[in-house]
């Protein structure tokens, strides 16, 4: 059932956010930070992958945010835990 569980949030991800782009000195895709979903839905340590991608989509965070869609993923104890982890700054939106 986890494993659904992980596959079902990962496809949304996929398809809700995969428009989610933004003109800065970064794309906002929030595919981006599918190396991170095995750390943000358990309790295992973020992959070196994980927290250079999540430095890379640093600018997009509030955006996420805002998103309803993407709300509770990124608001998520485990999304907190694997940005405090890579040094992440959770923002202030």
């Amino acid at each position: 059932m986890k494993t659904a569980s992980k596959f079902a949030v990962f496809t949304v991800l996929v398809l809700l956010l995969a428009e989610a782009h933004i003109s800065v000195a970064v794309t906002c895709s929030a595919i981006q930070l599918s190396p991170c979903l095995g750390a943000i839905t358990s309790n295992s340590a973020p992959s070196s992958l994980c927290c250079s991608r999540i430095r890379e989509q640093k600018p997009c965070l509030c955006t996420y945010l805002k998103n309803p869609t993407l709300r509770n993923y990124v608001n998520s104890p485990g999304s907190k835990k694997v940005a405090r982890t890579c040094g992440v700054p959770y923002p202030n939106c």
